[in-house]
């Protein structure tokens, strides 16, 4: 299910949450980020042979500071009452390994605070060792876990376990027809739409038949196998059956109304006005719904072929060259 934000109104106004309500619990957060430099500044933060004096003993009580003025660089962050701070630094070869861990008995949660933390030690240290090496580079900050709350403990270890390792990429197709999949009436939609995407050059299975009852379920598990395209056909209309546009809209990050308007008006019939289909990004794969007729599916890729090429290199993140591409060709 796809979830708001919560730092903005209704109006997409920023704004302070409201955490009045909610009960003080003990709250923890480790973070964890690397500054990445040479062997020879590791060796020289080891034996304190920097100029600017300890640049480790410095860094690591700048983090605590940063944890404990969160509130003041973050506008939207809650003061709080921190019970502890602790900022560890690792040399490891080229490499120093900060991690912060913080911890608070509050309404609301610290994770900022030890972000806060390990990115102010990290800058730190980037100071004092900028005069031997200038391109010394801060990277990975990231969450590694956070304790209490109404989420209870979170890891970032099970949040990959969890997930796929690795978008499998390729097309994915869904009839939803209560009829087909009960075998009372023969689909003429699917494959039509497999073959489309093959000739793409995607690589997509058979298409899988669904009861309207099942769409969101079946649409939930494709999108979690990853794929890069995945079409719809059916369950579009204003029946009170038809819920393939409400459950594809509960599972967009990125709604793309214009395709569903390019896709009504290349209808040829009055009927189409009635279609309720919509298109969008769901992490980064593309989601179109088709209508259930042959005729509406033929006119639906007809659109598609001239959309999703470029749809495609936008959301792998090379669109720019392919609109300067697209351009020239204009222009020439």
């Amino acid at each position: 299910m796809a979830r708001s934000l919560t730092h903005l109104d209704a109006d997409g106004r920023a704004r302070m949450i409201d955490v009045g309500e909610k009960p003080s619990t003990r709250r923890e957060a480790l973070a964890r980020g690397r500054m990445v430099t040479t062997a020879e500044v590791v060796r020289l933060l080891l034996a304190d042979g920097l100029p600017k004096a300890d640049a480790l003993a410095t860094a690591r009580i700048a983090g605590i500071a940063g944890a404990k003025r969160t509130s003041d660089l973050i506008p939207l962050c809650h003061p709080l009452p921190i019970d502890a701070v602790t900022v560890e630094l690792r040399a490891e070869g080229s490499t120093v390994l900060i991690e912060a861990r913080v911890s608070t008995t509050a309404r609301t949660g610290v994770e900022m605070e030890a972000l806060t933390a390990v990115t102010v030690a990290g800058l730190t240290l980037h100071d004092m060792v900028k005069a031997v090496d200038p391109g010394a580079t801060m990277t990975d900050v990231q969450l590694v876990e956070k304790t209490g709350g109404a989420h209870g403990r979170w890891t970032r270890d099970r949040v990959q376990q969890e997930s796929p390792s690795a978008p499998v990429g390729g097309g994915r197709v869904l009839v939803v027809s209560t009829g087909a999949a009960a075998g009372t009436r023969t689909d003429t939609t699917g494959a039509r739409i497999v073959q489309w995407l093959r000739e793409l050059g995607l690589e997509t299975p058979d298409a899988v038949i669904l009861a309207d009852a099942d769409v969101a379920r079946g649409l939930r598990a494709t999108l979690q196998e990853g794929p890069e395209v995945l079409i719809t056909t059916g369950g579009t209309g204003p029946s009170p059956t038809d819920r393939t546009p409400e459950a594809t809209a509960a599972l967009l990050d990125r709604p793309l109304p214009g395709i569903a308007e390019a896709l009504r008006a290349r209808a040829g019939t009055p009927t189409a006005a009635l279609g309720r289909g919509i298109a969008g990004l769901a992490n980064g794969t593309v989601v179109v719904n088709l209508p259930g007729s042959a005729g509406g599916v033929d006119d639906g890729l007809a659109v598609l072929a001239d959309l999703l090429p470029h749809l495609r290199h936008q959301v792998r993140g090379d669109a720019d060259h392919e609109h300067g591409a697209h351009q020239s060709a204009a222009h020439s």
